[in-house]
């Protein structure tokens, strides 16, 4: 069947229209370029130059190759301008890692000639022409002083547009040329080296270039475009002539000074680069030619080692100059320079230049490396940029090569520590008989790890090579002596210096001390080596001097005690023995033993020379050997005697110091192999001063490890949160430690800042500054005055105390022995912790008791007291005792959050729970304690105010016993058997304390006067005429009318003669003219010490304070002596008297009025009023016979005299002396 259906399809209606082209827009790569052109001065003298110049062995330093080389040896930002692995002869443009460099090196030779385009001045001449084709511009130069010319080319824009809206680029040609004494143009710029600019700009494009003058004067420069004009507008190429500046070069050549010129594209840095230069050094002599055709030294130039022929002799010939890293010529070149050394006081003749190529010998000879190679045993590589001490810089460059500079008979020579036989000998037959004296190092100067810094110069930064005792280690643990190599750039040579400084500190740290005669003072010389034998410190007698010679091979000694040791049965010795001698030209030589017969001595072999009777003789054997010491000083005591002074020497060390230990590698090409976790890992806890503050702190140490540079440190404190630190040293601390548990875990870093897979890890239980305070120790009391003693003490040894914290000074009335810190009261506020004496009140009768504190409040946990019972020199009348405690009603007074309590028969401070609170009173033990203490403190005023009657200076001796006390620790709150107690005295309170107050006025202190009064707000204005109060005073107000509350107020202003105001507790507004009384205006109340108070009415009140809810403070006695000081009055200075000190008694009875009044007695005192009459005594100057006088009606004021002849009165001149108590005012 077919289906004959018909599909009908739709093609969609008329095509969509294709998208509009988007234009093309060339992008802008024209920009504007400046250059800066650096000077750096390398080094003063001429050097051997680029290193790897030298390493290649391109000696033609104007080529190409060696500046290429050089390039390799310069460091932008450590980055070489040229890579390392670079050709030199022939680089491609990507070993460049910097473009557009140019680079211009001067040696510092005498002749060098000046380094041209570095600018010394410059003149700018606008031209402003836009240059064309058929029209060139020319510009002429007149000026002769000019070196070259810089022209400037402009492009205002260089870009075309299209009809499709695309923006492209273009390429434009011009030519700079030059004519000399118009002789011709020549052109000296061209497409081919500058003249052509293609890209494109939509702003301004500047090209500078640089022409040389070359030719005679006048100079003509023409600017031309070899390009041709644009004639279509929608291309925009022109350029013009800018201007031109005549440069004038610098023409200094800086001679003898070694300086590089390097031009830079500034569009490369963001800032000034930094500079790093890898050259060698300055040129200095070295040895010359040989004596006897013995050789030449020549410098190996891969190391910089001077090679010395096998057999070489010096001949005092020194050669040419040239480059090395040997540190005996360095320090040579450095002695006899005048430019930049020691040249104008130091000449060849003034050196030994046999001890300086001696030491260059030992200093250039090949030893181990560390890796498998070679290396010489010292080499020096430094850099002086600063002028520094002679001394200090000639010891640091000796010190290289271990040598110490010497003075000796008119010229300086290098005592070097190297290998050597012993030159002379010494024993007790050679010096003084005090003997030899020895001295050692303490072991707190000794170090377990040497840790030297070296420059590394793969890394090019400072680097550490670090060696450990064992030995020392496991005495006196990890103790780090940081170590600077001076001059030193080798792994190997660090570890060398490390070993031999920890070689000599552990043992060759002895001095030896004796006095020889010019026998030996005159034939040692410092850096010599001796042979000793001390028969005190070997026990046996191994020395001395030669009875007879036989020949040359049998001697006789002078003891044959000396030679007692053990012989076979042929007569020789057993094990080996040897005998020294010094010989008639002052050497030593040793020969072993063949037999000894009776102080006879046969040797197996002759001395070179006859030995003489008397000279020295020393026999060693594994038995004794004979102590070695390097002489380090020869000092002429008289003309006779030398003091020698040396140091112990040991011949193995060098061995130790070179014996070619491997040392592990270092592959640095594997740069991300995870590193170790440092060994060793320690902490220590201490306080010290940081600012004046004691600051416990922890330090944590441990083990370097070999490649690693920094460490991560992780702590934290009781389980809190970690603290992270990234440290580069093998130690870190952590400052104001803590009491609890510090977790410590330390990591290494590699190379690439990745941590080691594990850490090493501590836990460290502190103290923080939890301990107690040392006890005061060696107090001791000094008489000053009645009313003042000096106290002197031990100062602080904690330094907790010296830096913020106390000394606490109390004292109480108790004189039996029974005082201690909590029944005693401070007499003085605490001192500052540093002190070691203080003038105190003196308390007469009782016993001061001091501790230290600590910044953090912690007490000494022991007392020191001192009992004073001070006799009273001068009669003084006592007005009043008052005991608070032994009124009829114990504590009368007003109390405020304090009471008196039963229990402990004193006055205690509150609790802060009341009984209202209290819902079971079966469940409280004890009324009087039911809670915490109060805290806030509370007060005692005592019972009753002294009044003197007048104003009078009043000594006042407190009398005050308190003691500390826990409320629930008291017996009677104890339930266990009694048997079972541990401890009868209960804890003891510090917490608390308590002060005696004393305020003063001068009115009538129980005076009441009328007034009235307004309130607004909390202001009380209270209104009196003549009042006379002043502001800071206190007044009793007592508001007898209206709603103010009574109390005791301080005065807050004075508005006028007749009102005052204070401040009320609570606001109100009350009409003035209300009825008040106020009484007498009493100070404010201040600290009572013993002393002299000055007013007629004194109150007193005591103040009790508590920091811990859980003590409180017990006063068990409380009270004051109060008393006057006799007096005596003359008639010398009355009013009433003439100049003399004479009164005219007149024809009638005649009042006297004393200059002061005197105290006799008072209601409410000890003395009842007038009690206590001054004596007074009259003295008549112009008396007759039959005169007299009578007096009457004395007081504490005056008297009245009568001066009679028979019944009637007589004029007379008399004096008076009157002796009382008391001085009123």
């Amino acid at each position: 069947m077919t289906d004959k259906r018909k599909i009908i399809r739709g093609s969609g209606g008329r095509p969509s229209p294709p998208p509009p082209r988007q234009p093309t827009r060339t992008p802008d790569t024209l920009h504007s370029k400046q250059f800066a052109t650096f000077l750096d001065l390398i080094s003063e003298g001429e050097i051997e130059g680029s290193a790897t110049a030298s390493k290649e062995g391109i000696t033609d330093r104007t080529s190409a190759a060696y500046t290429n080389a050089y390039l390799k040896d310069v460091f932008l930002n450590d980055t070489p301008i040229l890579k390392a692995t670079a050709s030199s002869s022939s680089p491609a443009d990507t070993d460049f890692n910097f473009q557009n460099v140019s680079f211009t090196p001067r040696f510092g030779t005498a002749d060098q000639t000046k380094i041209s385009g570095i600018e010394s001045s410059s003149s700018i001449t606008p031209v402003g022409v836009t240059v064309t084709a058929d029209t060139p511009v020319t510009r002429q130069i007149t000026n002769t002083n000019v070196d070259r010319i810089k022209v400037t080319i402009t492009f205002p824009q260089i870009q075309k547009a299209t009809n499709e809206g695309d923006l492209l680029g273009s390429t434009v040609e011009y030519k700079i040329s030059v004519q000399y004494n118009s002789g011709g143009f020549t052109d000296v710029i061209t497409s081919a080296n500058g003249g052509k600019v293609t890209g494109r700009t939509a702003d301004a494009y500047q090209r500078d270039h640089s022409v040389e003058i070359t030719g005679a004067f006048p100079v003509d420069i023409r600017v031309s475009r070899v390009t041709a004009d644009s004639t279509d507008t929608s291309l925009i190429d022109a350029f013009q002539f800018t201007s031109f500046a005549e440069i004038i070069d610098d023409a200094s050549t800086y001679a003898n000074s070694a300086y590089n010129a390097i031009r830079l594209d500034s569009q490369q840095f963001s800032s000034i680069p930094r500079r790093k230069f890898r050259i060698r050094g300055i040129k200095v002599r070295i040895p010359g030619a040989g004596a006897s055709s013995s050789g030449t030294p020549t410098v190996d130039s891969a190391t910089g080692r001077i090679v010395y022929p096998d057999g070489y002799i010096f001949n005092g010939v020194m050669g040419a100059a040239v480059w090395c890293s040997c540190p005996a010529m360095i320090l040579l070149d450095l002695l006899t320079t005048e430019r930049y050394g020691f040249g104008t006081h130091i000449a060849d003749a003034n050196l030994d230049l046999f001890s300086f190529v001696t030491a260059s010998k030992f200093a250039n000879t090949l030893v181990d490396d560390g890796f498998g190679g070679q290396e010489a045993r010292f080499s020096c590589n430094v850099n002086i940029q600063s002028s520094s001490e002679a001394f200090d810089l000639i010891n640091e460059l000796a010190g290289v090569m271990r040598c110490m500079p010497i003075w000796s008979t008119g010229s300086i020579l290098l005592a070097q520590d190297s290998p050597k036989d012993s030159s002379f000998l010494f024993s007790l037959a050679n010096i003084s008989s005090d003997g030899f004296n020895y001295s050692g190092s303490s072991l707190k100067q000794r170090h377990s790890v040497i840790s030297v810094s070296y420059f590394n110069m793969d890394s090019q930064e400072i680097d550490y090579e670090v060696f450990e005792n064992t030995d020392i280690s496991s005495k006196i643990g990890t103790v780090v002596k940081q170590v600077k190599g001076f001059g030193c750039t080798s792994r190997g040579q660090a570890l060398r210096l490390a070993k031999a400084i920890a070689f000599s500190e552990a043992n060759e740290s002895e001095l030896v001390t004796f006095t020889t005669s010019m026998e030996g003072g005159l034939m040692v010389r410092p850096g010599a080596v001796i042979s000793i034998n001390d028969p005190v410190r070997a026990g046996v007698r191994r020395s001395g001097r030669l009875a007879s010679v036989t020949s040359t091979t049998v001697v006789t000694v002078d003891d044959t005690n000396a030679t007692d040791f053990a012989v076979d049965a042929s007569g020789n010795p057993v094990g080996d023995a040897t005998l020294s001698l010094i010989l008639p030209d002052g050497s030593v030589e040793e020969k072993t033993i063949s037999s000894i017969s009776n102080g006879t001595i046969t040797v197996s072999s002759a001395f070179s020379q006859t030995p003489n009777v008397n000279t020295i003789w020393l026999i060693s054997n594994v038995t004794v050997e004979p102590q070695k010491f390097r002489v380090i000083t020869v000092e002429e005591t008289d003309s006779v005697n030398y003091t020698i002074t040396a140091l112990s020497y040991i011949n193995e060390k060098y061995a130790f110091i070179e014996d070619g230990e491997a040392l592990p590698a270092r592959n640095v090409s594997i740069i991300n192999e995870l590193t170790s976790p440092p060994t060793g890992l320690t902490a220590v806890e201490t306080i010290v001063p940081i600012n004046n503050q004691a600051v416990s702190k922890i330090v944590i140490s441990w083990q370097p490890i070999n490649g690693v540079i920094e460490y991560q440190v992780n702590y934290r404190y009781e389980n809190g949160n970690f603290v992270t630190e990234r440290v580069s040293r093998p130690d870190f601390e952590i400052l104001n430690s803590q009491l609890g548990t510090y977790e410590i875990q330390v990591f290494s870093y590699n190379v690439q800042a990745q941590l080691s897979a594990t850490s090493t890890d501590l836990t460290f239980e502190a103290v923080g500054k939890t301990a107690l305070p040392q006890d005061v120790t060696n107090l001791r009391i000094e008489p000053i005055s009645d009313q003042f003693v000096r106290l002197r003490f031990d100062k602080a040894t904690d330094v907790d105390v010296v830096h913020g914290g106390n000394v606490v000074v109390r004292a109480t009335n108790l004189s039996d022995g029974s005082g201690t810190f909590t029944n005693s009261v401070d007499v003085i506020p605490a001192l500052p912790g540093n002190v070691s004496e203080s003038i105190v009140p003196n308390i007469v009768t009782g016993e001061y008791i001091l501790k230290f504190r600590d910044d953090g409040g912690r007490l000494s946990s022991g007392e020191t007291s001192v009992i004073v019972n001070s006799p009273d020199p001068f009669p003084k009348l006592t007005v009043l005792e008052d005991r608070e405690d032994t009124d009829a009603t114990p504590f009368a007074g007003a109390k405020v959050d304090c009471f008196f309590s039963d229990d402990v028969n004193g006055l205690v401070l509150g609790s802060l729970d009341e009984l209202d609170g209290v819902t079971d009173f079966d469940a409280i033990a004890d009324f009087d304690f039911l809670g915490a203490v109060d805290i806030t403190g509370g007060s005692y005023e005592f019972a009753n105010t002294l009044d003197l009657g007048g104003k009078q200076p009043l000594r006042l001796r407190r009398h005050f016993v308190t003691q500390g006390f826990y409320p629930n620790d008291l017996i009677d709150k104890r339930s266990a058997n009694i048997d079972t107690w541990t401890d009868f005295d209960g804890a003891t309170a510090f917490d608390v304390g308590a002060s005696l107050l004393v305020a003063t006025t001068d009115l009538d202190p129980d005076l009441s006067t009328s007034a009235t009064y307004g309130q607004s707000g909390t202001t009380i204005t209270i209104t009196k005429s003549s009042h006379g109060y002043s502001v800071g005073d206190f007044v009793v107000i007592d508001f007898t009318a209206g709603s103010a509350t009574d109390g005791n107020y301080e005065i807050i202003s004075v508005p006028s003669s007749s009102t005052f105001t204070v401040t009320s507790a609570t606001s109100a507004t009350i009409s003035s003219g209300t009825a008040c009384t106020y009484g007498a205006n009493f100070s404010r109340f201040n600290p009572f010490v013993n002393g002299t108070y000055v007013g007629r009415g004194f109150k007193f009140r005591c103040e009790m304070d508590s920091d811990d809810p859980a003590q409180s403070i017990e006063i068990d006695q409380l009270g004051y002596t109060a008393e006057l000081e006799s007096r005596t009055e003359t008639s010398l200075g009355n009013a009433g008297a003439s100049a003399g000190g004479f009164i005219a008694s007149g024809t009638s009875q005649k009042s006297v009025t004393f200059t002061n009044t005197f105290f006799t007695g008072q209601s409410g005192t000890s003395v009842a009023a007038n009690s206590v009459l001054p004596s007074v005594a009259i003295t008549i100057e112009n008396a007759e016979s039959g005169d007299f006088f009578a007096l009457s009606s004395i007081t504490g004021s005056g008297f009245n005299i009568d001066i009679k002849n028979g019944s009637s009165h007589v004029d007379r001149q008399f004096k008076y002396s009157a002796t009382g108590f008391g001085r009123g005012s």
